[in-house]
């Protein structure tokens, strides 16, 4: 029995060390994770020279201002198309670019001289029929105004029935319409301040509008594409004169077909004032 106790006591301390070594295992675990965590560093930190020149050559070229291959080519078809006064639409100038410019004040320009033409041709028919104080034109920033007074031409007082002595006008107006057909195209109504009540117009608003509208039917069945319209009526509040005296009121009633523009016309250029709007050009 003591010799057991013996040895069982001889083997008590052997057990407690093998039990205190066990952490050398954790040790060596920790140390391999470790180098192996170090290699993978290691393997990326290794950088390509090649690839990275390629990359610093790539980033130089984007914030210098360069253009891509094919860019400059891209750059000269959309300043082609917009010298040929295509629809402005389809032109890409390039923001910025001296040519571009240029491109544009010239189709500015163009269009300005055919606004010009149909203005003098419409107002050469005015005095031919004896319109001339019913008809006024004007070449503004908006673009071609054709104002028509409507009394005694396009309606009676308070209605928006076209009358028969306006029709000849309207139908030269649509003509010079149709000579150039992708130029958009506003038709305003105009009252005075007199106030109107009836059964079928409560307020000039009705009334100038029912009569933009009116003239706008007419000449769309005259030919001129309905795409191309927009109606609008304004009663009394873009007066051209004081609505003081009866001439002054007689020249407020009225309904402009605008032939509005396509190019902005540059701030240096002279021309009329849009009185219809109260604004300067």
């Amino acid at each position: 029995m003591a010799a057991v106790r013996g040895g069982r006591r001889r083997r008590g301390p052997q057990g407690s060390h093998e039990k205190e070594d066990r952490w050398l295992l954790t040790y060596a675990d920790m140390i391999t994770l470790l180098l192996a965590l170090f290699v993978v560093l290691f393997s990326i930190s290794s950088v390509s020279t090649s690839k990275y020149r390629t990359l610093k050559e790539s980033l130089r070229d984007a914030f210098s201002g360069k253009v891509v291959t094919g860019g400059q080519s891209i750059m000269q078809t959309g300043s082609s198309a917009t010298a040929k006064v295509a629809d402005a639409n389809s032109a890409a100038i390039m923001p910025g670019s001296s040519e571009a410019a240029k491109t544009a004040a010239a189709a500015s320009r163009q269009e300005e001289q055919e606004l010009q033409r149909l203005k003098q041709r419409l107002d050469a028919y005015a005095a031919q029929h004896g319109f001339s104080q019913r008809v006024e034109t004007v070449v503004s920033r908006r673009g071609l105004v054709v104002r028509l007074l409507t009394d005694q031409v396009l309606f009676d007082s308070g209605a928006s029935v076209l009358k028969s002595e306006g029709m000849p006008l309207l139908g030269e107006v649509s003509s010079l319409l149709q000579v150039d057909r992708r130029h958009p195209i506003l038709v305003e109504g105009h009252t005075d301040d007199v106030p109107i009540h009836t059964s079928q117009y409560t307020s000039n608003w009705e009334l100038s509008t029912a009569r933009a509208t009116e003239v706008t039917r007419y000449l769309i069945r005259r030919g001129v594409a309905a795409q191309r319209f927009g109606a609008a009526g304004y009663a009394d509040i873009h007066p051209l004169t004081s609505n003081a005296t009866a001439a002054g009121r007689a020249r407020n009633r009225r309904v402009e077909v605008v032939l509005q523009r396509i190019y902005q016309l540059p701030s240096s250029d002279n021309v009329a004032p849009d009185l219809s709007k109260g604004v300067a050009p």
